[in-house]
């Protein structure tokens, strides 16, 4: 059966189908367990690059959440984590580009490697997937969610190319929305600030850089504390939920008053 006719089919039927990007960790964890638990009507694909983290992932709900290996800067990354949806479950209602790096540098210790790899995985990966997904998007009429960072709409020292390639991100966003609308494809974003994840850990910061980073970060939030991923992941499902059937083109920050402080 070709992949438009299994759309076809499957459409009206009631199951929701979620991809969600960098899955294994963090708000992507958060996340993919967030759509999982709203029920049996719903089937989530954790797309990472390592099998362990996302079987953590999925032991929440296993019955619901599909672990899925591969990764968004391949070249063929967008078309196997879009077949593995249609092919399982023949349908893709959300697409959830959370992926992402943050190599802290200044300016003067960025590399050319550094910054082609960072933007491959923020900017590029999202473009790509959204592309490959956009023929079941359209026949669900579905939804994209774009996860950025509040510090893109700020600023933030050494780490600028990555609050630029998340600032990119938003400006997707906003694009898509009108570029899509058409097709009956929302696009939203949401703008995390300071949450507890393990992405500088990954970013191969040590413990007193990291220390010094959290310190920073508590200064610029007046809600004086570091969110959860579950409070990311929350925002992200509210956004794609039919409930939120009139709202596209928004980003959300989520940072405990960063943006407006």
């Amino acid at each position: 059966m070709s992949d438009t006719k299994r759309m076809n089919e499957s459409v009206g039927q009631g199951l929701r189908v979620v991809v969600v990007t960098g899955a294994g960790t963090g708000i992507g964890r958060a996340t993919a367990q967030a759509f999982a638990d709203q029920g049996a009507g719903v089937r989530v694909l954790a797309v990472g690059r390592r099998a362990e983290p996302l079987a953590g992932t999925a032991e929440r709900a296993p019955e619901r959440i599909v672990p899925v290996v591969a990764d968004v800067t391949a070249p063929d990354g967008p078309e196997l984590i879009v077949r593995e949806a249609l092919e399982r479950f023949g349908r893709l209602d959300v697409l959830v580009n959370n992926a992402g790096i943050a190599p802290h540098a200044t300016l003067g210790g960025y590399t050319r490697e550094g910054v082609g790899a960072l933007l491959a995985t923020n900017l590029t990966a999202p473009v790509l997937l959204a592309q490959a997904a956009l023929p079941a998007l359209t026949a669900s009429r579905g939804v994209i969610v774009n996860v950025s960072t509040a510090v893109g709409q700020r600023g933030w020292p050494t780490n600028s190319a990555y609050a630029a390639s998340k600032a990119a991100v938003d400006s997707l966003t906003r694009s898509w929305a009108v570029e899509l609308a058409p097709l009956g494809i929302r696009v939203v974003a949401v703008a995390p600030g300071a949450i507890g994840t393990p992405i500088a850990a990954h970013a191969g910061i040590g413990p007193e850089r990291r220390a010094a980073l959290r310190a920073w970060q508590l200064a610029h939030t007046p809600l004086g504390r570091i969110g959860e991923a579950a409070e990311v992941a929350w925002a992200v499902a509210q956004l794609a939920s039919p409930q939120a059937s009139f709202v596209t083109g928004v980003v959300l920050p989520v940072d405990g008053g960063a943006v407006v402080s």
